[in-house]
Parts: C-alpha cells; sequence; structure tokens
C-alpha cells in the first residue's frame, strides 16, 4: 500500500467547533471520525459521514474514552472488557450513519489516551483486537508506526485483522518510536518546513532526530495530521502533492 494522507475530524459537539473540517477533508485520502465518546455528536457524525462521501474520502472510526472534558487525551482505568465493551459501541454507532449513507467504514484508529494505551499496555491491544475482530474482522486497526512490531503482527493475525501502520506530520517522537509526550517542550512542531522535512525523511526511511537525543526510523502506510493544528491544515495540500508525487 502507498504512503496515504489521514486526519482527525468530526470532533465538534453541540454549538461547541473544533477543527476546520471542510477546508481539511478535501487534500485527505482518509479521515477518522469521532464517534461521540471523546468528541462528536449524532448530528456532527451524520454531517461528517456526508461531507466524506461527497468527497470521496475513506471513513475510519476514531473511538476514544468517554473524556469529553479532556477531550479524550486523558487514560482512563478500564478493565480489557471494559474497552471491548465500549470500542464495540463506538464502532456501531459510526457505521449505523455509515451504512445510512451507503458509504462504508474501513478502518479503526483509536484516539488520544486510548491509541498510546493501545501501544503500552498489552491487555489494551488484545481488548481492542477483539473488539474490532468481532464487529467486522475486514476493517483494518491503525497502529502507531514503532519499530517493533512481529509481536503486535502475529497477535491481530490470530484474529485475522490487517494492520495499518501510522506516523505524524505534526508531532516529535522519542528513540524507541513513542511520541514525545504533548507536555513535552518541542513535542508539537510548527514550523511548516520542520513537518515537511518529517514527511519526506520518514517516506525515504531516513532517520528523525528525536527529542530524547536519538535516531528513529519509521516504516509507515499512513501520514497523519492534526485537524485542530493550524499550521497541519495550511500544509495539508503541499503533503499530499509530495505524498502523490513520491
Amino acid at each position: 500500500m502507498t504512503i496515504r494522507l489521514n486526519a482527525d475530524a468530526g470532533e465538534s459537539y453541540g454549538p461547541w467547533s473544533m477543527g476546520r473540517d471542510a477546508e481539511l477533508m478535501p487534500h485527505i485520502h482518509l479521515v477518522n471520525l469521532a464517534c461521540g465518546f471523546h468528541a462528536a455528536d449524532p448530528h456532527t457524525i451524520r454531517r461528517s459521514v456526508a461531507l466524506a462521501k461527497q468527497l470521496g474520502v475513506q471513513i475510519g472510526a476514531h473511538p476514544g474514552y468517554a473524556d469529553k472534558e479532556g477531550f479524550g487525551r486523558r487514560s482512563i482505568p478500564h478493565t480489557p472488557e471494559e474497552i471491548y465493551n465500549l470500542t464495540l459501541y463506538q464502532l456501531g454507532a459510526l457505521d449505523a450513519f455509515c451504512r445510512a449513507a451507503d458509504w462504508p467504514l474501513r478502518y479503526v484508529k483509536p484516539h488520544g489516551a486510548l491509541y498510546h494505551d493501545m501501544m503500552q499496555r498489552p491487555e489494551v491491544f488484545a481488548a481492542l483486537v477483539a473488539a474490532v475482530a468481532d464487529f467486522n474482522p475486514e476493517l483494518a486497526l491503525v497502529l502507531l508506526a514503532v519499530p517493533e512490531r512481529e509481536a503486535l503482527i502475529a497477535q491481530a493475525k490470530q484474529r485475522g485483522l490487517t494492520l495499518w501502520w501510522e506516523a505524524f506530520a505534526d508531532r516529535a517522537y522519542l528513540a524507541n518510536g513513542q511520541l514525545a509526550p504533548r507536555g513535552q517542550a518541542g513535542a508539537v512542531h510548527t514550523d511548516p518546513a520542520q513537518m515537511m522535512e518529517q514527511v519526506r525523511r520518514i517516506m525515504q526511511g531516513e532517520p528523525l532526530t528525536t527529542l530524547d537525543g536519538g535516531e528513529v526510523c519509521l516504516q509507515a502506510d499512513l501520514i497523519c495530521v492534526h485537524g485542530d493544528h493550524s499550521e497541519s491544515i495550511a500544509l495539508v495540500g503541499q503533503l499530499r502533492q509530495m505524498i502523490e508525487a513520491a
């Protein structure tokens, strides 16, 4: 699979507006839509699905912890069964709108703290694999493009799941391939030239300099930009051109 561009969207809620989806979505190949727990409501979900279909953008579910106040970026203690249940619930909600619009759900990318917990806690990863596989094993599961991935691939393969590996245009990394914590200085890139160079290096298999003084090479299927990041939105058209010219 060639590298494709994805972004989080559909994260508004009631009168509260998040992101600039109408500007962002024409430039991406895939969109990760919030499912109602960390953000979004039924009206936002329906509008987002309709916009994605209109633009020919593939839809992925973006389930997270039930944490609207913290935008899903706070880890909430859950048993594996609870993580399975909250994931299955959110997949069903988004899939209902996709079915009504006749525009299928294609993949799952956990949001925020759930995404990071998945990459750092085996029991969370196992619960997510089980939920996606039981819901629809044809959906891909998106993971952070860490260097050590053999065990993750083997576990997903046991349930018949395909994994897609994701790197970020606008986030700094640590030497182990994990994202630098948002609270750390320099964790979020704001320089467009720096973001373009990071994507170029990922595409060419060149090492990135990490915030903890090391280097890491990333092999990725997807490049993510954040829809709540103004510099990323300004750059997304150029990123797509660079990706498609490679």
